[in-house]
């Protein structure tokens, strides 16, 4: 079972990367929220699922476990293929999704394209229990707001030139303001404001 790949970010575009290691390229299917995370690294690394079929073989990478770990549970969802758990994780962050299951948050799911009002509920009922133990782990809680949100912005802030000091109270203030922002909406605002 293949876990991670470490190596050269040889192309990427907003679905798929080409990771180069030893000389291979290896084309692995990449949601939104990964490509935020990786788009600008020269190495990079990601955690991987693959999904074998009669026809097909394809490679499903992440730049956090907790975001491969969302997806496994959702691919085993009846219904719920690898492209469409990718097109969740691309509307909305792990996070976002173990907050939305855990208060039964159909609307919320059923903003997600090609998702319909069966699918979610079936999400709903099949991982209600089962997520509830990562929703520590990534930081979800009631309401979906991630405490680690506000650290991991302020490092992808510092690495961009400001100080913690500089954005700790921006940071602070937007998600206050804002209901449920995602790492890359987080960035973006505090961006506008400092």
């Amino acid at each position: 079972m293949l876990h991670h790949i470490k190596g050269k970010l040889s192309e990427i575009r907003a679905t798929e990367a080409i990771v180069e290691c030893q000389g291979i390229g290896y084309l692995i299917g990449i949601s939104l929220h990964t490509y935020s995370a990786i788009a600008h690294e020269s190495e990079v690394m990601l955690f991987l699922h693959p999904i074998y079929k009669e026809d097909s073989q394809t490679l499903y990478g992440f730049s956090s476990r907790q975001e491969r770990d969302v997806f496994v549970h959702l691919i085993s969802v009846n219904g719920v293929g690898g492209n469409t758990a990718r097109t969740i994780l691309s509307s909305l962050s792990p996070a976002e999704v173990i907050a939305g299951i855990g208060r039964d948050d159909v609307g919320l799911l059923q903003s997600v394209k090609g998702i319909g009002a069966k699918t979610a509920q079936r999400i709903i009922i099949d991982l209600k229990d089962k997520l509830a133990p990562l929703a520590e782990s990534i930081g979800a809680v009631e309401g979906g707001i991630n405490p680690g949100l506000k650290a991991e912005a302020s490092a992808a802030l510092e690495v961009l030139g400001y100080t913690g000091r500089q954005t700790d109270k921006v940071l602070s203030k937007l998600l206050q303001e804002l209901q449920q922002p995602s790492i890359e909406e987080l960035i973006k605002a505090a961006l506008k404001k400092l």
